[in-house]
């Protein structure tokens, strides 16, 4: 069993303005992720310039943001934000979900792609090495928030969250940082060394971050008012497999435009 290491989710107070580490992931995510995509796009020799870039990173940020709060209000809390609608606006309290963000960031990359003439699975390929980063980023975020926890366990990493009982729980942020951030992360930058075809490393993140995220939420405490769905399954779930099949679709259709490409 592990105490909860007693971390203030604000880092520094100044005056009346609160930095908070969830926050500064963010902030983090597109300092780091800056350099990243423009190596990535390098590599790929799409001819972006930096402004060009600059553009698409203004466009992901937006998605990140609108998308995130909208999926999480749409797919976890409709009928309390229907009854305060104004509660929409309270972002300072929390609630952002994935699968909201990662349609916004879409929209956003397929708005970006008609607008410069681009193949948007080609450039769904360089969104996709990014993104673990700020996948990894932001489940460190929610464990500083002590949120997210995991289900009841007895194993000796079983962590006591505040708020969530007496009784040791599965870091499952950690899990979801070390499996959708480090591992695929490593996996996006070893398959992006060479070109593949189109779609293929959209479709390795998409069908990647799937079994991840099914994986374990296999630990992780279903959200109280929701619990488990049906087939015992968590709205987590239900909204990622999608991304499996959409994944393997792509992972295959690039395969095959591959193999139909004269030797």
């Amino acid at each position: 069993m592990i105490p909860f290491p007693q971390i203030d989710p604000v880092l520094i107070h100044i005056g009346p303005l609160a930095i908070r580490w969830y926050g500064l992931m963010y902030t983090l995510t597109f300092l780091l992720g800056w350099p990243l995509l423009k190596w990535q796009a390098r590599r790929q020799a799409l001819g972006l310039s930096p402004e060009v870039l600059a553009d698409l990173v203004m466009g992901i940020l937006l998605g990140v943001i609108l998308g995130g709060r909208l999926g999480y209000i749409l797919f976890y809390h409709f009928s309390y934000y229907l009854a305060n609608p104004l509660a929409v606006f309270r972002v300072w309290e929390g609630g952002m979900s994935f699968h909201g963000g990662l349609l916004g960031v879409l929209l956003a990359g397929f708005l970006f792609a008609r607008k410069h003439g681009l193949s948007f699975l080609v450039l769904g390929d360089l969104m996709a090495v990014v993104t673990p980063l700020g996948l990894l980023l932001g489940r460190i975020g929610n464990f500083i928030n002590g949120e997210l926890w995991g289900r009841p366990t007895d194993l000796p990493w079983g962590v006591l969250f505040p708020g969530a009982g007496p009784e040791p729980r599965h870091p499952s942020q950690l899990y979801e940082a070390g499996l959708e951030g480090v591992l695929l992360l490593g996996v996006m930058l070893w398959l992006g060394r060479e070109r593949r075809g189109p779609g293929f490393l959209g479709g390795v993140f998409l069908a990647g971050y799937a079994i991840s995220r099914l994986l374990v939420e296999m630990v992780r405490e279903p959200d109280a008012h929701l619990g488990l769905l049906a087939g015992g399954l968590t709205m987590g779930q239900w909204l990622t497999f999608p991304m499996l099949f959409i994944g393997l679709g792509l992972i295959v259709h690039a395969r095959h435009r591959m193999d139909a490409k004269p030797r």
